[in-house]
Order: C-alpha cells, then sequence, then structure tokens
C-alpha cells in the first residue's frame, strides 16, 4: 500500500538538553493533531524521548526530522533520528533489554522499538546512526499499512 507524506519533514536540531524537550513537544502536538489517542501519544513520545536523548548522548548530536503519513485509510507520523556519532557496533546487543553503555537506566532501542508500529535502524561504526519509527492512528500493528 502505498504511504505518502501529507506535508513536507520538519527537520528539529538535537544539540542540548532543551532540545530534547523541544522534540518531545513537537512530537506531542504533531500527535495530538493527527488525534492519537492518550496511550499512543504518550507510547510514541516515549519512543521519540529515548531517540533524541541517544542522539545526543550516544551521537553526539544530531537531527530530528517529522514527517505526517497518509496510507489513504489512516495517518500517522515518523521519526528520523539521524547523528554522525560512533555508530552501533553490535546492533543485535544494543537491541537486548537491560543493555547500556551509558549507565543510565533508559529503555534503550528495544523497548522505543515495542512502543511503535514500525522502526528501523541504519547504523555503521564511524559512520553515524539513522533510527526511523512509524506510528499510526489508532492501527493495531497487525493491520497497519504495509504490513502482511
Amino acid at each position: 500500500m502505498p504511504v505518502s507524506p501529507l506535508t513536507s519533514a520538519i527537520r528539529l536540531p538535537i544539540g542540548s538538553d532543551a532540545d530534547l524537550a523541544w522534540v518531545r513537544q513537537q512530537v506531542r502536538q504533531a500527535a495530538a493533531e493527527l488525534r492519537f489517542g492518550l496511550v499512543q501519544l504518550t507510547k510514541l513520545v516515549t519512543a521519540a524521548s529515548e531517540l533524541a536523548r541517544n542522539t545526543l548522548v550516544h551521537g553526539g548530536g544530531g537531527y530530528v526530522e517529522i514527517t505526517v503519513l497518509d496510507s489513504g485509510q489512516t495517518r500517522g507520523l515518523q521519526l528520523s533520528f539521524t547523528d554522525t556519532g560512533p555508530g552501533i557496533r553490535d546492533l543485535d546487543r544494543a537491541m537486548t533489554d537491560g543493555y547500556t553503555t551509558g549507565g543510565g537506566l533508559g529503555m534503550g532501542l528495544g523497548g522505543a522499538k515495542r512502543l511503535v508500529h514500525e522502526f528501523t535502524v541504519d547504523t555503521e561504526p564511524g559512520r553515524g546512526t539513522t533510527v526511523t519509527m512509524a506510528a499510526w492512528n489508532g492501527v493495531p500493528p497487525s493491520s497497519r499499512p504495509g504490513s502482511a
């Protein structure tokens, strides 16, 4: 099923703690405008917060692109977090619950993945990382656009 953006993506810098708060606010506002329910909105903002912090702390900063999606049947948000940091050396390990390189108690990549409908990681040591996730309004994961 084709999915096309309704509007061009907005790009927000991630270079400070203040930027983390701004990203959370902008994701919350975009999800509310698409009439995401409270639980779905909270899951999306939580995942976005985790990935924004990873972009800042582990990637040395970067940006997020927020894009409104339209499948023709439902609407959603796609968030792409990009940095030019050291990359993730062992992605399988990084996706494991409880794994941390920063000594924190964050939910990590695996936890963020469980909160959204779509999740991909493009990383290479020395090149940086892009994590892209999408959440759809009111669509259970088994019937989301593009699922088999």
